[in-house]
C-alpha cells in the first residue's frame, strides 16, 4: 500500500510513516518546508514539497498520484490564529479531497479532534479550531470518498501501549501519538471503518481488536 500523508512532518505523521515503512508499505510525506525532507526520509517516507494552503489542486494531485490512500494529519499548529485554523484545518482538508478525486484515490482518513463541533460557541482561537475540524470532517464524509474520521483525545508523547479505547463516543481522555499512528494503520486496513467517525483514547483493548470491533 502507498499512503500519502498531509502534514508529513507532524508528530503523528512521522510515526505513521515509520509504522507503514516498517511493515513494507510506502509513505509519501507532503511537507511545506524542503528542509524537513531528511526528517521524513529517516521516518521511511518519500518527501513531496507542496503547500496545501497555497498550491493548486493540480500540484497536490500530482504529489499524491499513485497512492492508494491519503491521510490528512495536517493542522495549523499551536500559536496560529483563527484565520489559519480555517485555511489549514478546514481548507487544507478540503484541498486534499479535491486532489484525491482528481488523482483517482478513493480512500481518505482524517485525523480530527475529540470535541470537534461545527456549532462550538465563541470567537476564541480554540472555538474556531473546533468548528474548522468539524467542517473538515463533514466535508470528507460528504465527499463520496471512502472516508474515516478519527478523533483522538488529548495527545501525549508517552510510549505507546498498543491498547486503546475506540468508539463512536468515548469519555474524554488522553492517548499517545504512537497509539494514534497504530490506529491509523489499522483503520487503513479495515474497510469496515469507511463512513465512520470514531473517538480514540488510551484503553485496555489491543489496537487490532478495537478497530475490528468498529
Amino acid at each position: 500500500m502507498r499512503v500519502a500523508i498531509a502534514g508529513g512532518h507532524g508528530q503523528i505523521a512521522l510515526r505513521l510513516a515509520r509504522a507503514l515503512s516498517e511493515r513494507g508499505d510506502e509513505a509519501v510525506a507532503l511537507i511545506r518546508n524542503p528542509d524537513q525532507s531528511d526528517d521524513v526520509r529517516q521516518a521511511g517516507a518519500e518527501p513531496a514539497v507542496v503547500d496545501l494552503e497555497h498550491a493548486s489542486e493540480d500540484d497536490v494531485a500530482q504529489a499524491i498520484a499513485g497512492s492508494d490512500a491519503v491521510v490528512f494529519a495536517a493542522g495549523a499548529g499551536p500559536g496560529s490564529g483563527p484565520a489559519r485554523k480555517e485555511t489549514m484545518d478546514y481548507g487544507g482538508a478540503a484541498m486534499l479531497i479535491a486532489a484525491a478525486k482528481q488523482a483517482g484515490i478513493s480512500r481518505y482518513v482524517i485525523v480530527s479532534s475529540m470535541g470537534a463541533n461545527a456549532n462550538a460557541p465563541g470567537d476564541d482561537t480554540f472555538s474556531v479550531y473546533l468548528r474548522a475540524k468539524a467542517r473538515a470532517d463533514e466535508a470528507v464524509l460528504a465527499s463520496g470518498l471512502d472516508a474515516t474520521v478519527v478523533r483522538p483525545g488529548s495527545l501525549t508523547n508517552d510510549a505507546g501501549t498498543g491498547r486503546v479505547r475506540l468508539g463512536a463516543s468515548v469519555p474524554r481522555g488522553r492517548v499517545t501519538r504512537d497509539d494514534v499512528a497504530a490506529v491509523l494503520v489499522a483503520v487503513l486496513d479495515s474497510p469496515k471503518t469507511i463512513g465512520r467517525t470514531v473517538e480514540l483514547i488510551g484503553g485496555d483493548t489491543p489496537v487490532a481488536d478495537a478497530v475490528a470491533a468498529i
